[in-house]
């Protein structure tokens, strides 16, 4: 069992290592950058910076806490959020979507939601489930609103990490994507069973995948990203990769609430995985355009004409894994962050000061950013999501400095929360951070050039 476990800690190093290398690559190498995640999703002993109870501490940071979030934050200590449902094994309190209510006029803007999901392999399959949980504190504590088992997503093939989520006005219900589709969970009274219903979406065509996968010729497609118009009566889902050509679908609200299917929308123009989109102004009902990041580049819908645009200023095979458009388009790609230069144009961050190499002090403006979010009261303000930690900026992203009280781990989402703190969330679970406090910054361990 030790041989085992080596091996598949070797494995999963080496199928990393070519996610790195190969960020934004062609299909073959994003194919081994998945079958990495699987394995690293699945595995119970990748990192011992994963606690089970708040009483326990992480590998490294002497001033992280699982106390009282309030107490924590003023005492400038990151803290620990401990209080998601599921095992609390491997990787269940990380939170790989975070959504807010898109109305405009919602009763509490501060209100978010989270998905996560518990698929570690010491959990029985038959336990393992999607959570969506509210937090009405700034991400300090979260309840469970819906669990959504596993009738619904395939964990043997990439669940937990690339899910999609989005939530209808005043959250009613929630959409979510999986390899089985796209899904509409509807929360019920507490100790009732969630309701959720499959959305129409495209089917395995009799064609071979590109990659050999656990599907057959009529199964329902992976879907992957999803927006929800801010008026709650018009979806996009997007679909395939491996297992069809790269669409997008829009979708209308009937009579009887449910989404009926209008047909896939203009063929986007890539063969590449759809990572992240936004629209151009989420709180509008009818928004413009709509950006779309791919495995290799971004790209802007015209809503009223359906054509496609391709944004200038990204790299070439620069995997957009997450954007923000808040003050402007601002993207987290492979390898790099871009910042807003105009209307369908981005620059790249060529003086950021990222730490690369944690054990060391070579900085460049390299990193695998995986999600990058500004803060919409106080827009100067950005923190970025990576490979090899958490990064803030207080100049719109001219210069950053990485917060080293977190765990050795790479963090995945961030969300800003009204008092200014930062929730970020990755393999090693989840925190709050105060950065920007004026009392707190000169403690705050953090890395500069």
């Amino acid at each position: 069992m030790a041989g085992l476990k080596r091996a598949e800690g070797v494995l999963v190093t080496a199928l990393r290592e070519t996610c790195r290398v190969a960020c934004g690559g062609r299909w073959l190498l994003i194919a081994l950058c998945l079958m990495g995640e699987i394995l690293h999703a699945q595995s119970a002993t990748r990192n011992a910076a994963v606690v089970t109870s708040s009483s326990a501490s992480v590998s490294s940071p002497s001033e992280t806490s699982g106390g009282d979030a309030k107490e924590d934050l003023d005492s400038c200590r990151v803290h620990r959020v401990m209080s998601f449902p599921g095992s609390h094994k491997f990787a269940s309190d990380f939170i790989e979507a975070i959504a807010s209510d898109p109305d405009p006029n919602a009763d509490d803007p501060d209100v978010v939601w989270g998905l996560t999901a518990d698929l570690s392999s010491e959990v029985p399959a038959r336990d393992r489930a999607l959570y969506i949980s509210k937090s009405i504190d700034a991400g300090a504590t979260w309840s469970e609103v819906a669990r959504v088992d596993s009738r619904y997503f395939d964990a043997k093939i990439g669940e937990g990490l690339r899910n999609g989520f989005s939530v209808t006005p005043g959250g009613r219900s929630f959409v979510i994507t999986t390899q089985r589709g796209a899904f509409e969970v509807f929360p019920q009274p507490s100790g009732t069973e969630s309701l959720v219903k499959a959305i129409e979406g495209p089917k395995v065509p009799p064609s071979p995948p590109k990659i050999p996968i656990n599907k057959k010729p009529g199964d329902p497609v992976r879907a992957n990203v999803v927006e929800i118009t801010a008026d709650g009566r018009r979806l996009l889902v997007g679909y395939g990769y491996f297992d069809l050509t790269p669409q997008l679908f829009s979708y209308r609200r009937d009579e009887d609430a449910s989404w009926v299917a209008e047909g896939p929308v203009a063929l986007p123009p890539t063969e590449m995985d759809l990572l992240s989109m936004e629209f151009d102004d989420p709180k509008r009902p009818h928004p413009g355009f709509l950006y779309l990041g791919t495995g290799d580049q971004v790209y802007l819908l015209n809503m009223r004409s359906m054509k496609w645009s391709r944004v200038e200023g990204v790299g070439p095979d620069s995997a957009i894994h997450g954007m923000s458009v808040v003050g402007g388009l601002h993207l987290a790609a492979c390898w790099g962050v871009y910042n807003p230069t105009g209307p369908g144009s981005v620059r790249r961050v060529t003086e950021a000061r990222f730490l690369i190499h944690r054990s060391s002090d070579e900085a460049g403006s390299n990193v695998r950013a995986y999600s990058v979010e500004v803060d919409p009261a106080r827009p100067n303000r950005q923190v970025v999501t990576a490979l090899t930690g958490v990064y803030t900026s207080e100049d719109s992203g001219e210069s950053w400095r990485r917060i080293n009280d977190l765990p050795e781990e790479e963090f995945r989402t961030a969300h800003f929360g009204g008092d200014g703190t930062i929730l970020v969330s990755g393999i090693a679970g989840t925190y709050l951070v105060n950065p920007f406090s004026e009392g707190c910054s000169p403690r705050l361990k953090v890395h500069g050039k």
